[in-house]
């Protein structure tokens, strides 16, 4: 006879990464669990009657979990249990599944079942298996790989989780649900899509036949914990007088482009960035998929479309760059720029909305100048390089360079300032700087935050709003 589970069974755990049983010992505590054959004393060994996966993938895999799951989805009323919330929808599961096991003489135990009712539940509510990874706040990223294969980031190293998809057409159907919730669409004619879920993490979705061993889905999580600055400096990401700097930069409305790979940890810097913006501005986001989590009370946030099936429908980010400017905005905040919508930033840096924001893909503070110049030549290819340099020289004012170091810790490595043109040159000067310590080549990477001692070319605006001495102390060595 099936017993039900009235209380949170320890079957849970085999979800999380911390303190993991190996799932054998969970089954072996089980009486369905078969027992290792002894090895007799000739040396010889005899086969175990029963396969050693991880439990978690055998149930999943199983034909009880298959007939259960059948049985829950064909006895409800799935429009009706949606609207539900998932502690509601739980206990009739729980009912539905228990009587299926008894009526089909399934041998389930009580914490299998706990399993069975989760992962349905996962599959209504949540996106699958990996619906546990999405609560664990120590991961950063979600990488599944097909069917088999999920990988989390966590504190910057990638690690193997035993979460599995029951086969690749589970996959599909929850990159699809994704997709679907905000609109988007992914299948064989589409078969790429960026998307995000309920709580703003980015996803992206490859499908076969692009992806070639299986659906690929990416997820880039955001921390539930409201990061600034102060607390990066607590975390090493940099030090406090930089800190005091970016504060004032942000005070002063200075221009501030943030540069770094990819992970390197660009939209959580703008994100703390933005708490220094005064929360009477009125404050345009653009974004392809909507990341930023801005805290002032006068925020519009925008979002691209891609073109329909037709080819028609789409919104670039240029196009909304352009329409920005007619909502008198005090500050455009450009999620990413990564295409010709940088002529349309530079014009807006330039044209009255100061302390605007953007991050762009380099590996320097000189290559973000240089990747700048290319897309604005994919804007207007006629325009003289020089003419463009100009534009660049005048509108940007700090480049923040953020970097993910081989320890995981991210941290922003160079505070660069553009100062002006000499020439046909744009010129710059570093105003802080991370210098590694060679000597101390270990795991973790050792090194200080030193500064330059240099006036910034900003002094004069930090006069105008009141802090060129705050300024000044936060640059002493």
């Amino acid at each position: 006879m099936v017993q039900t589970a009235d209380r949170p069974a320890e079957g849970i755990v085999m979800f999380g990464l911390k303190n993991t049983p190996p799932a054998s010992s969970v089954l072996a505590s089980t009486p369905a669990a078969a027992p290792a054959a002894k090895t007799p004393a000739t040396g010889t060994s005899i086969p175990n009657p029963v396969p050693a996966p991880s439990g978690h993938e055998a149930l999943i895999r199983s034909d009880k979990f298959k007939a259960i799951r059948a049985i829950v989805f064909a006895s409800m009323n799935m429009s009706a249990a949606l609207m539900k919330t998932r502690d509601e929808v739980r206990a009739g599961i729980e009912a539905t599944a228990a009587d299926a096991a008894l009526r089909e003489q399934l041998n389930v135990t009580p914490s299998e079942q706990t399993l069975i009712v989760d992962e349905i539940l996962n599959d209504m509510f949540g996106v699958g298996p990996i619906e546990p990874l999405l609560a664990d706040e120590s991961v950063t990223d979600i990488l599944v790989n097909g069917p088999d294969q999920v990988y989390a980031e966590r504190h910057g190293r990638l690690e193997l989780t035993p979460m599995k998809f029951r086969d690749n057409a589970h996959v599909i159907n929850v990159a699809q649900r994704i997709a679907a919730a905000v609109g988007r669409r992914v299948d064989e004619s589409s078969p790429m899509v960026d998307a995000r879920l309920a709580d703003g993490s980015r996803v992206n979705v490859v499908l076969p036949p692009i992806a070639l061993r299986g659906a690929s889905i990416s997820i880039r999580k955001f921390s539930k914990r409201n990061i600034t600055l102060t607390r990066m400096a607590q975390q090493g990401n940099l030090s406090a007088p930089m800190t005091q700097l970016l504060k004032i930069a942000g005070a002063c409305r200075l221009n501030i482009v943030i540069s770094g790979g990819t992970g390197s940890g660009k939209t959580t810097l703008l994100n703390a960035l933005s708490h220094h913006i005064d929360e009477h501005e009125r404050v345009v986001t653009i974004e392809d998929a909507a990341e930023l989590q801005l805290q002032q009370p006068h925020v519009v946030s925008l979002e691209t479309r891609p073109e329909n099936s037709e080819g028609l429908g789409g919104v670039s980010q240029r196009d909304l760059v352009r329409n920005a400017l007619r909502m008198r905005p005090d500050r455009i905040i450009l999620g990413e720029t990564r295409g010709p919508e940088a002529f349309d930033v530079l014009q807006a840096m330039n044209t009255g909305h100061d302390g605007s924001m953007t991050t762009i893909h380099a590996n320097t503070p000189r290559d973000a100048i240089t990747r700048l110049e290319s897309m604005v030549m994919m804007a207007n290819g006629n325009l003289p390089l020089l003419s463009i340099r100009r534009q660049i020289a005048s509108a940007v004012h700090l480049i923040l360079q953020i970097e993910r170091m081989r320890d995981g810790m991210r941290r922003v490595t160079r505070i660069t300032e553009v100062t002006g043109m000499e020439g046909d040159v744009i010129i710059t000067q570093d105003l802080f700087a991370f210098r590694y310590d060679a000597s101390a080549y270990q795991e973790g990477v050792k090194g200080t935050f030193e500064s330059s001692a240099l006036r910034p070319a900003f002094a004069t605006r930090a006069q105008y709003y009141g802090l060129e001495e705050a300024l000044l102390e936060a640059m002493r060595p």
